[in-house]
């Protein structure tokens, strides 16, 4: 599975962005830098209300089900136990960002690791019984008779959510050594390695599986590895599990940096631009996203998350290209990630009204909460001694402090 060409230009836009507009806060900033307040404030709201903690929440139960698929084979494992294990992993990476940014780094670096294991050991046994003459499943592969054609941006969205982590670097620019070198390298080197890996773990998938047994799965790799490794198939779903968790430790990491950013340009409470003061970790804007992600973790349904955020998240990726094309008129390139990125949305509101819709409506609610953001001082004065009282009191319980050092 190759991605969209729209990957490999987005790709390429944000790291012309990130070299170029250097701070933190990803789609957030260059919105900001490009097409002005309202649209970033509609990203960052939209981000945080919706976007992150449904993705977060995808996952995550990824995670909790692949974790505990192995301890009820040949059955699955029940819906609130997933759930509860999800909740329960969510909850101690939040924790450990909030504690170290450095242990996370770490952690990160060892998942990255095992991700990679997990992968090799589908790949290798996909290729071995190709090249051993395992072709049956890929007779007809191209043969469109059920294809429905309204169905085609929801699977668009389950592509490009496969490949979406390209942006992540650019949420942390003033973290990056270099990031005039370092950012388009990351990038680059990245979106090469994600695609090959995931092109041939496809290939491995349906050499050994059949395309009803793929769609009926409730753990694709766990299926997988039942056909191929036998006795030792839970260490895939294992491997698995802690490549979900890497994953969700990335986002966290990242996702954070933009709410920090957006607090210190003005358009969020003052209290979520604070660090701890001795951690250095960005303590209030971690723990906002963390009564929604539960939320969405009981909500459970994995492609019903999927179509909710996709929408507005996409959106607002074709909007980021539209900037660059104005801050750079002479360059055209990126019009083929913002033309996907704009197509996708409003078919997908016709195969799927009612998560496309909310979502949509959910980022419209954003423009009276800007209003109100932007021209605070305008608010009752005894409201706006509460406010601060309440950020002074918050402030001292959580031990945070303003950023002290510029860092772009």
């Amino acid at each position: 599975m190759f991605p969209p060409p729209d990957f490999n230009v987005g790709a390429l836009s944000y790291a012309d962005l990130g070299t170029s507009i250097k701070k933190s806060g990803g789609h957030y900033t260059y919105l900001l830098e490009t097409l002005g307040p309202v649209p970033a404030f509609l990203r960052l709201w939209a981000e945080f209300v919706m976007i992150r903690p449904a993705n977060i929440a995808v996952v995550c139960l990824a995670f909790g089900r692949y974790l505990i698929e192995p301890l009820y084979v040949p059955c699955n494992a029940p819906t609130i136990t997933v759930k509860l294990v999800s909740a329960i992993g969510i909850a101690f990476l939040v924790a450990l960002n909030c504690w170290s940014v450095s242990w996370s780094a770490n952690l990160q670096t060892a998942f990255t690791v095992l991700k990679l294991l997990a992968i090799a050991l589908i790949i290798i046994p996909g290729m071995v019984a190709l090249a051993g003459g395992k072709t049956e499943n890929f007779h007809d592969a191209f043969d469109t008779s059920s294809l429905a054609l309204d169905k085609i941006p929801l699977a668009f969205y389950s592509g490009m959510f496969a490949f979406g982590g390209w942006f992540y670097i650019t949420f942390v620019t003033e973290e990056v050594i270099n990031p005039e070198r370092n950012i388009p390298i990351t990038v680059i080197v990245s979106l090469i390695v994600v695609t090959i890996c995931y092109l041939l773990t496809n290939v491995s998938y349906y050499t050994i599986l059949t395309t009803s047994e793929v769609l009926t799965s409730e753990a694709v790799a766990m299926s997988f590895a039942e056909h191929t490794l036998h006795q030792i198939s839970p260490v895939i779903s294992l491997l698995v599990a802690m490549s979900c968790f890497g994953a969700l430790n990335g986002g966290i990491f990242a996702s954070s940096r933009m709410l920090f950013a957006a607090s210190r340009e003005g358009h969020w409470p003052n209290l979520f631009s604070m660090i701890h003061i001795r951690r250095h970790t960005p303590l209030p804007a971690l723990l906002l996203m963390m009564p929604l992600v539960f939320l969405m973790i009981g909500i459970g349904d994995l492609y019903g998350l999927l179509n909710f955020y996709s929408f507005s998240r996409w959106l607002f990726m074709g909007l980021v290209t539209t900037g660059l094309i104005i801050h750079r008129p002479a360059d055209y390139s990126h019009s083929v990630q913002r033309y996907v990125s704009f197509h996708c949305g409003p078919v997908a509101l016709y195969s799927d009204p009612v998560n496309t819709g909310i979502g949509c409506l959910i980022t419209l609610s954003g423009l009276p909460v800007y209003y109100l953001t932007i021209y605070k001082q305008q608010l009752p004065p005894r409201l706006r001694e509460t406010i601060n009282l309440l950020t002074l009191k918050l402030q001292v319980l959580m031990e945070v402090i303003p950023q002290e050092v510029k860092t772009y």
